[in-house]
């Protein structure tokens, strides 16, 4: 029987030889397929200003159907579709703005202030008061878990007592 090539674009599979592979990949079938499936996750801002600029098909809105289907160079879309599409776009929108609050990235000015805390670090020795962990929910208690898995401390690493680990 030989090797077979199945496509996912166009859900079919054929003998896999150079011919036959080269012959399906360039024809139309293939094309239009694999533009539709990739259309599939364009944005919605994409797709809104591109139905916006089509005039609506007759044939579609007068029986439902149409024989171009997605390659139609009319719009398949209700004045419902695109309303709906519009809300989707205003509503991505205002979540990017709600996030767009946060500050440009400034590696000089972080490292200016790295440095200064690092100083003043170093000239007040005085530990004020250790940090304090809190376990995620639903871990166990502190004494329960591998020795790993516990806070870090704040005396010297070599102050611990001997752990075997592994």
């Amino acid at each position: 029987m030989g090797r077979r090539y199945f496509c996912d674009y166009c859900d079919r599979s054929f003998q896999d030889n150079l011919h036959n592979r080269k012959k399906h990949l360039n024809g139309v079938q293939h094309q239009r397929s694999k533009k539709a499936w990739y259309d599939f996750f364009r944005d919605a801002s994409e797709v809104l200003a591109e139905e916006q600029t089509k005039k609506p098909c007759r044939r579609y809105l007068q029986s439902g159907q149409c024989d171009f289907g997605p390659g139609c160079r009319f719009s398949h879309m209700t004045v419902e579709d695109l309303d709906d599409l519009k809300a989707q776009v205003e509503e991505r929108r205002r979540k990017v703005d709600r996030n767009s609050h946060v500050p440009p990235c400034n590696v000089g000015r972080w490292l200016e202030e790295l440095v200064k805390r690092k100083d003043s670090s170093n000239k007040s020795a005085v530990i004020s008061e250790p940090p304090s962990y809190s376990l995620p929910p639903g871990w166990p208690p502190l004494s329960e878990l591998p020795p790993s898995l516990h806070p870090p401390s704040v005396s010297k690493p070599d102050d611990s007592p001997d752990l075997e680990w592994g």
